[in-house]
């Protein structure tokens, strides 16, 4: 199935794509979870604010955020054009982050800028090498191979709603979209999705992030990733005309709220509800590996674990029968016989738990 479909895949550093609007205030969940991924305390994150117009005030923002999340360092770099992001001295900054993040604005400069530059190489150069890349509206959505330049909302997808650019390549078969049910992206999304049914389309609400490792997506944020499959569409996108709703059948559509992930390969969801904490998961293992240690001591002595099972049922009967003398006035109750820690092995109990259902 995948070789029909195609790759949709991401280099070995997370990559976040928030939609836009992120809590900075409260929770600051989205943004907690990027300094997590680009280190924690040890984090080095380079803020590019080059599709902003706001110049340094958003790096003073987003420098105050990080700091106050843990980083250990926030630098701004901010290439206006592509003779910049040639430019070393805007490179240098990139080759030591752990994380990059790229803020909203207009994302047709941000394309225009730094796109097929070396700026450009250096971040996909960071993100292989393992450093998060996030990016938050327009930031969100050059990550991707192909990106939306520009064009209109409305739920209908129509012929020419939209315009594509190139993006940094980050996710491979996919297209990103941003600000999605706030400002009502779902037609100019899936109208792409039917004029290039191989591109997956990838639709994130506001203070939500889409977090991609390898081939599977996490939600984390307030709002839902919504993905269009279009891999089976029929569609008339091929002779529609100008500005005509587009025929867009077989569509399989995905709504994933917060902590779904989803297999961007086989394109299928893997998951839905909280995790065990990584911990918690480690103390199974550890107690699991424990049991089996014991039943290989066990059998090096030569005793078989069944042994010691039929030794707990005896105990068991005795038990019962000594409750039964209580309850009709024997003042001495039959003593019962010990049995070790090993009686557990084969008991219904233990049995389910080595399985690791719960």
């Amino acid at each position: 199935m995948s070789e029909q479909l195609g790759g949709v895949n991401s280099g070995p550093g997370a990559l976040f794509a928030i939609g836009g609007a992120e809590d900075k205030l409260k929770k600051r969940t989205v943004l907690q979870e990027f300094v997590e991924a680009a280190g924690g305390s040890k984090a080095r994150i380079v803020v590019v604010p080059t599709a902003s117009a706001l110049g340094q005030d958003v790096v003073d923002v987003y420098h105050a955020l990080f700091a106050a999340l843990g980083a250990q360092s926030v630098v701004g770099v901010r290439p206006e054009s592509r003779e910049d992001a040639d430019d070393p001295a805007f490179i240098a900054p990139v080759h030591d982050a752990t994380g990059i993040f790229m803020t909203g604005g207009n994302q047709l400069k941000l394309a225009g800028v730094v796109t097929g530059t070396a700026f450009g190489r250096a971040v996909t150069a960071a993100h292989a090498r393992g450093a998060a890349v996030g990016g938050t509206s327009a930031g969100a959505s050059i990550l991707a191979e192909h990106m939306i330049a520009f064009g209109r909302s409305g739920a209908t997808p129509r012929q020419r709603m939209s315009q594509l650019s190139n993006g940094l390549g980050l996710v491979q078969g996919a297209i990103v979209d941003q600000h999605f049910a706030q400002r009502n992206r779902y037609g100019r999304l899936l109208s792409l999705v039917a004029q290039s049914p191989g591109l997956l389309g990838i639709g994130v609400d506001e203070d939500t992030a889409a977090v991609v490792r390898g081939t599977h997506l996490e939600v984390v944020g307030r709002g839902a990733v919504t993905i269009f499959d279009g891999s089976r569409i029929t569609s008339n996108a091929h002779n529609a005309s100008r500005s005509e709703p587009l025929l867009a059948s077989g569509v399989v559509l995905h709504v994933l709220p917060a902590t779904a992930t989803f297999d961007l390969q086989a394109r299928v969801l893997l998951s839905y509800g909280p995790q065990p904490p990584a911990e918690e998961i480690a103390g199974l293992e550890a107690a699991e590996a424990d049991l089996r240690k014991l039943a290989k001591e066990i059998a090096a002595e030569g005793v078989s674990p069944k042994y010691y099972a039929d030794r707990k049922k005896r105990a068991g009967r005795r038990t019962a029968k000594t409750a039964r003398s209580s309850a009709a006035g024997e003042s001495r109750p039959e003593a019962t016989e010990p049995f070790t820690a090993g009686a557990d092995l084969d008991s219904p109990d233990s049995q389910r738990r080595d399985t690791g259902t719960s």
